[in-house]
């Protein structure tokens, strides 16, 4: 019988896509693929709201013979959460702490709940859930419990399954129980499916033959990292079949399990207290891998709490990237590898003395060359390079690149050395290379082999590194894989690892708990071959697109589309600060990611039936809430930026489908202005009366609640004709960039910019007539953007600084003027991005030369709250405005924690963004500022961010220009 899904969408309160439109459409491709090679459309996707919802599917499931794949985060590497089935997203619904216990230590949460998020929660309470891994802001303990997450510190804080308590499962036949640990005395027989289950479990169990098969085949207790299959051997430590053992729980067969087993709804887990807080980070540089991993077995006798590995592959990504560069700090020469080891301490002394006294071992063993120790702070930046690894690989030119294969496997620390040595021969008999990281501590090199999945050559290599490896690991005794699980990428290769009698076992586990194949089928048992639905399809040959934006420094469009890795950074919620992703963290949905957004570019732009690929319905749908603040270009590891790609998708489709009028009257915003000023009473008046706003900005397709910027009496560049200089110049010349923005709308905070710009000894020389095409390029109108930008590269002068006010209108001269000059201004526009600065980034600058200096203000006290502009954040830096704003001896300066405000540009005036701009603001940025003290200055540089203060709090913030020229000895406030 055909499910109906229809009738399934009705009997559910939350949401179901299914169906051929595009919104059901994008949410399918979205949800096609996660962080590993695979790719597979999702026959429905469901976002249940409650428990009522998901014994819903189960049961319709279970009537229909279909799959429900379980999804949190989406961060799997072995395609644990794509396939043919209904995919079940708990990340939106289902994320809420339930009940903490301090004195007992343990918290009760639901499946979407972010590991680091719960961590922010229990921080408080001195208390600490332990399982890191390096997605930690944005894992959920769904997936954590799925895959038997580990992370960093799991040497001493343990792995998800000896930290999960009881779990809440709902079973195949759609009854709920709750599993936890219990002695066989407490176990009772009732009847009920969860007792069955137990029952016929400890029976499969009890036979002799059994465990003995289990024993001579699983990996070797000195192993941690064992992730393969289901926890058997595990399971036979406990009672009944080991009488001095822990009570039996069920829990350890769970965790691990991949959601194969039933369907969790609620965790209960372990907690930890808080370690000590003084931490050191011994650096051991090594010019070769195995060496490293000999001092790795030297450094684990020293109990330390992680020792983690970096290789140079990895580092070498790190020398130009816009946000990592700087935690390069700590490097010493070229190492081939490094491997960090931490110590936590309740002293500094005390952290820094078994520091010593490993580096004192190591040099006796003649073991690194380097050893440079990092203390509590700085240990955070050379952890950001570790934890970014998967990431930053990603940044591999050509389509050779690094693939989650052997990543998982893992051998006993004192293993390692011999292990890797052999590996290395394999892949070097192959020609492939390699990336070497991750958890040395627990014998887990993540090993990333280069290969070309695109070529016939690439997927036989594929499939014959990992059948290699498998024997590899079966003769040292390892486990196929960690941490990471088995999923449909090792699952086919479990017997090799195990043999034929384990995976027998296997087979019968799943069917005790899941006869009718109602959760992920095909991962662990059953598996499809590992090479079979890869994203790429080695017959297929993309169309060539000619794009308007210069793509050759990423090779091509499609290319920075594959450099996403899937590994989710843009799945981080607010709390875990950083810009990426404002829309995916207001609206909690998959489709709404940078992710998703680029896996859709992919997607459309690699499949040869795609004869349009940038008119396609489904990139505009997945493109709809990208507020083009660009967190994606440093946020992202592999900078994937979306902003780009997203203003020449916007181009192309209207290529083919023509511009809307709201677009082109945006774009034409400077025009629409000088037309408004002929009418400027009425103008003005109209923006006064909010019953007269509301009825143009219907007109006009802007929200009704959205109220307008009033237009001042004259432009910039009017009041700037007939003026004087106020003081005489005698540091130099500067330019000052009248940008569309301080031209019309933003004219005394421009005044006082020049004005400010001349007290303090500048000769100011002005830019005008010219607009920086900042507001075509947002609305995706990038051929007159275009236009505008070169004729701009043929009349600016390069020779003095450049300085703006408005850091999207300012540091488009920085960024897509770059990627738009024509190839006879490309060296012009290079030199003008060299001498492009925002006010802030000038005057910081100049105070650390010391032409500035803190004598020329008064000094009065005054405790100033910053918002950042996104463009700031990315193309600059908060530390410019910090610099600036504390010239003033007395000032201090908070900044808010806060990512895109919302507005981003004219975003967050359209109709049907409004409430998506609010709930933006509404993340950190509007509740921050409710918190603060009536009269606390507000300081916002961008002209749409202040706007965004203004309606959504009702406070008036101020550019960072007004705070300083109200600080100059001399000058009256009202100036």
């Amino acid at each position: 019988m055909k499910p109906s899904y229809q009738h399934l969408a009705r009997q559910l309160k939350g949401a179901l896509y299914f169906d051929s439109s595009t919104e059901h459409q994008t949410q399918l491709l979205a949800y096609s693929t996660d962080a590993s090679a695979y790719q597979e459309k999702p026959l429905a996707v469901a976002l249940p709201s409650c428990k009522e919802d998901l014994t819903v599917l189960v049961n319709f499931a279970r009537a229909y013979g279909i799959t429900l794949i379980p999804r949190t985060a989406g961060t799997s590497l072995a395609g644990q959460v794509v396939g043919r089935g209904l995919v079940v997203d708990l990340s939106k619904h289902f994320n809420q702490i339930l009940e903490l216990n301090v004195e007992e230590q343990w918290v009760r949460v639901q499946p979407g709940v972010i590991r680091d998020d719960l961590n922010r929660f229990l921080a408080p309470f001195g208390l600490l859930f332990g399982p890191e891994t390096s997605t930690a802001s944005r894992a959920m303990i769904g997936g954590m419990v799925g895959n038997n997450s580990c992370g960093l510190h799991s040497i001493v804080w343990g792995d998800t399954r000896s930290n999960l308590l009881e779990a809440e499962l709902i079973l195949s036949d759609g009854t709920t129980t709750l599993v936890k640990s219990f002695t066989p005395d407490e176990f009772h027989t009732e009847p009920s499916t969860a007792n069955s289950i137990v029952a016929k479990l400890i029976d499969l169990l009890q036979n002799e033959q059994h465990q003995q098969i289990i024993r001579e085949n699983f990996p070797k207790f000195t192993l941690k990292r064992r992730n393969t299959g289901y926890a058997l051997d595990l399971l036979l430590q406990q009672q009944p079949f080991n009488p001095t053992g822990l009570p039996f729980n069920l829990c350890t067969l769970l965790a691990g399990s991949e959601g194969t087993l039933a369907l969790g709804t609620e965790f209960k887990l372990r907690l930890i207290p808080l370690p000590p807080k003084e931490t050191a980070l011994v650096c051991i540089h090594a010019n070769n891998l195995i060496e490293i991993l000999r001092a790795n077995i030297v450094a684990l006798k020293h109990r330390p709490m992680a020792s983690e590995l970096v290789d140079k592959f990895i580092m070498d990504f790190t020398l130009h990237h816009p946000q990592y560069h700087k935690n390069r700090f700590f490097m010493e020469g070229d190492p081939e590898a490094i491997l960090m080891v931490e110590f936590m301490e309740h002293t500094h002394e005390l952290a820094k003395e078994r520091a010593m006294t490993l580096i004192s071992e190591l040099q006796s063993c003649n073991l690194g060359y380097a050893y440079p120790v990092l203390y509590n702070q700085d240990t955070i930046l050379a952890w950001d390079i570790r934890k970014a690894g998967l990431g930053l690989l990603r940044n591999l030119k050509g389509d050779a690149q690094p693939v989650n294969l052997i990543e998982d496997c893992a051998v006993a620390p004192e293993d390692l050395p011999d292990y890797i040595a052999e590996l290395q021969l394999l892949l070097k008999n192959k020609g492939v290379k390699a990336s070497y990281y991750a958890h040395a501590g627990a014998g887990e090199l993540h090993v990333e082999p280069i290969l070309n999945l695109k070529t016939d050559e690439g997927r036989k290599l594929f499939r014959e590194i990992l059948k290699e490896t498998t024997t590899l690991v079966r003769k040292y005794k390892g486990s196929l894989s960690g941490e990471h699980g088995d999923g449909r990428l090792r699952g086919e290769f479990i017997e090799q690892a195990l043999g034929k009698e384990v995976v027998d076992l296997f087979q019968q586990v799943k069917y005790l708990f899941d006869p009718y194949q109602v959760f992920n089928a095909g991962k662990i048992v059953n598996t499809p071959k590992m090479d079979d639905h890869l994203r790429y399809d080695v017959t297929a040959q993309p169309s060539h697109i000619t794009t308007y934006f210069d793509f050759n420094d990423q090779e091509s469009m499609l290319r920075l589309a594959e450099k996403c890795s899937g590994s989710g950074d843009c799945r981080r919620s607010e709390q875990s600060g950083g810009l990426m992703c404002p829309s995916f963290q207001a609206t909690r949905l998959e489709k709404d990611s940078t992710r998703a957004r680029a896996n859709l570019l992919r997607q459309m732009l690699s499949n040869p039936r795609e004869t349009s690929p940038l008119s396609s319905e489904e990139i505009k749908e997945v493109m709809d809430l990208c507020l083009s603040c660009k967190g994606c270009k440093v946020d992202c590891p592999s900078g994937v930026d979306i902003t780009k790609m997203k203003a020449e998708f916007l181009q192309h489709y209207y290529d083919k489908k023509g511009i809307p009028l709201r677009s082109k009257m945006i774009a034409e915003f400077n025009n629409q202005m000088n037309l408004a000023r002929f009418f400027r009473p009425l103008y003005n008046f109209i923006y006064r009366h909010k019953p007269l706003q509301q009825i143009v900005n219907r007109l006009a397709g802007f929200h009704p609640d959205r109220s307008m910027p009033l237009l001042p009496e004259q432009t910039m560049e009017t009041w700037s004709n007939n003026r004087t200089p106020i003081a005489s110049p005698s540091k130099g010349s500067v330019q000052f960039f009248i940008d569309e923005f301080t031209n019309q709308l933003d004219v005394e905070i421009g005044k006082k910019a020049l004005q400010l710009l001349e007290k303090l000894g500048y000769q100011v020389g002005l830019i005008k007539g010219l607009e920086s095409g900042r507001t075509y390029l947002s609305k995706g109108l990038v051929k007159k953007a275009a236009t505008i930008i070169n004729h701009n590269l043929s009349v600016i002068n390069s020779r003095f600084p450049i300085v703006g006010i408005e850091p999207s209108a300012i540091l488009t001269l920085r960024d897509e003027y770059l990627d738009l000059a024509t190839p006879a201004n490309k060296q012009k526009a290079k030199k003008i991005a060299e001498m492009v600065f925002t006010i802030e980034e000038f005057i910081a600058a100049e105070i650390d030369k010391g032409r500035i200096q803190s004598s020329d203000f008064h000094t009065n006290r005054k405790k100033l709250v910053l918002h950042g502009h996104c463009y700031q954040k990315v193309l600059s830096s908060q530390s410019h405005s910090v610099k600036m704003l504390q010239l003033p001896v007395n000032y201090e300066v908070e900044i808010i924690p806060s990512g895109c405000c919302g507005m981003a540009g004219s975003f967050g005036y359209e109709k049907e963004h409004y409430e998506i701009s609010q709930q933006v603001g509404e993340l950190v940025l509007f509740p921050a500022i409710r918190k603060l003290d009536e009269d606390a200055p507000i300081v916002a540089a961008g002209t749409s961010c202040r706007h965004q203060i203004k309606d959504g709090t009702g406070r008036r913030a101020l550019h960072p220009v007004e705070v300083l020229w109200s600080a100059l000895e001399g000058v009256h406030p009202s100036v």
